[in-house]
């Protein structure tokens, strides 16, 4: 039986990145994983969905440089070639997680960890001990209980991207952040797209401003939007709705993700009500020597989020214990057109919590950098304490805005102020000039 100091299970981006520090701290490690490595981000979820993303930006960029005096048009789409291209991306960061546990000396086991005792596993029939171990399991496409879908073959966002034809009519039930991603994703390639969602709105966990600017942009892209609707059934061509039927080719059922619990139930691990593992502040589980993180903890389902935390608990293993991960400090993104970025606390939130709340707002109008890229939708909002004017959280809704959204959230990690956004010298003509003058606006109106 082989022994390491670190045996991670689930090689996604909190296992692998677990896994990496484990090694950089003196450690051996181990990884097993039963499917690809990268797990459900690279493979299935925020690496494939960028590439089909960007494919929808080219056509859309085609579209706007023809209104403005560039006459071309599309011929064709390949749609194979673009599969290609998304498969390309993705061997390619497989092969960079490969070389760099080969420079680790990390050792990785293709095969499906089965719990024997303790903390030995066992994987095709080899048994792996660690002296802790850390699981990483993830998660996996929730299917709700809709009627006909026993007999109707449908798509979940872990078989999405086998696609290798484009459908003429494609029918998404969920209107949460992949199912709308994947809209905008299919729609620029000449595919009807309907989205049915059974809450009252799409977008529920987003800004009630940032949901109305998306669900706008859709409705002018040609989605069809169902929402607060009650699905009867599903045949193998219709979804049925009380008042509607609504044809598909295919149909894509995106309506969240469950952890994969199964290993930590075989092992005895307490869960929380809600059916994730249970954590302490160190991300141990009921079980010493034992983690858990990532998707199958109580935080946000994030890639970033699973690598922070695997940092975390490799930290506690080593006797290096930091705090708890942060979730204010968080960045949550929806990458459409344009995109929608936020962290920490809305306003209401705040107010909430306590806080003598101010915030201000602009739109990319404001911008001269937006206005020439043609990149004018949206807007910067900053939600701030009035005493100190300390950072609270923010909203961009706009091009880049993930990328826009990070200094804040620097500036937050680092206690800053407002103050020193003002005293920073941006450069000109850039969209981040626009969180300079929302700032300034908060620190003038109340000084």
């Amino acid at each position: 039986m082989k022994t390491y100091d670190v045996l991670v299970i689930g090689a996604g981006p909190g296992g692998y990145v677990a896994a990496e520090e484990a090694a950089k701290q003196g450690k051996t490690v181990a990884v097993i994983e039963k499917k690809a490595i990268g797990g459900a981000c690279l493979n299935v979820g925020c690496i494939p969905s960028k590439s089909y993303l960007q494919h929808s930006h080219w056509l859309l960029d085609i579209k706007e440089a023809n209104q403005y005096g560039i006459q071309t048009k599309v011929e064709a789409i390949d749609f194979e070639k673009l599969v290609n291209r998304k498969n390309q991306v993705v061997a390619s960061l497989q092969g960079g997680i490969h070389a760099t546990f080969k420079a680790l000396k990390i050792d990785y086991y293709d095969g499906q960890a089965v719990f024997d005792k303790g903390t030995v596993f066992k994987v095709d029939g080899q048994s792996i001990k660690g002296k802790d171990v850390i699981l990483a399991t993830g998660s996996h496409p929730f299917v709700p209980p809709i009627a006909g879908t026993e007999t109707v073959d449908y798509l979940t966002t872990d078989s999405f991207f086998d696609l290798t034809e484009l459908p003429d009519k494609f029918v998404i039930i969920g209107g949460g952040v992949i199912a709308i991603e994947l809209a905008f994703a299919m729609k620029p390639l000449g595919v009807e797209v309907t989205v049915i969602e059974v809450a009252p709105e799409i977008l529920l966990t987003e800004d009630p401003l940032a949901r109305e600017v998306i669900r706008q942009k859709l409705t002018h892209m040609g989605v069809r939007i169902f929402e607060n609707v009650n699905i009867q059934e599903v045949t193998t061509d219709s979804v049925i709705l009380e008042k509607e039927q609504v044809k598909f080719d295919k149909l894509l059922i995106a309506t969240g993700r469950k952890p994969n619990t199964d290993l930590a139930k075989d092992m005895g691990i307490e869960l929380t009500k809600r059916g994730f593992v249970k954590v302490d502040d160190y991300y141990e589980t009921s079980i010493a020597h034992v983690y858990a993180i990532g998707d199958l903890t109580e935080s946000y389902m994030l890639a970033h989020v699973a690598s922070a935390e695997g940092i975390k608990a490799v930290k506690a293993i080593c006797r290096k214990a930091e705090e708890p991960l942060d979730s204010l400090g968080v960045p949550r993104s929806l990458y459409t057109i344009p995109e929608v970025a936020s962290f920490g606390y809305s306003e209401e939130e705040a107010k909430e919590a306590g806080y003598d709340v101010i915030t201000e707002q602009l739109p990319f109008t404001y911008n001269g950098r937006a206005l020439a890229a043609n990149e004018s939708e949206g807007f910067v909002k900053i939600v701030s304490e009035k005493k100190y004017h300390q950072i609270l959280g923010a909203l961009i809704v706009g091009a880049n805005g993930t990328d826009l959204l990070q200094s804040l959230i620097l500036l937050r990690q680092a206690e800053g102020t407002l103050e020193q956004v003002l005293e920073t010298v941006f450069a000109h003509p850039t969209i981040s000039e626009l969180t300079q003058e929302v700032a300034k606006r908060i620190v003038e109106s109340n000084p």
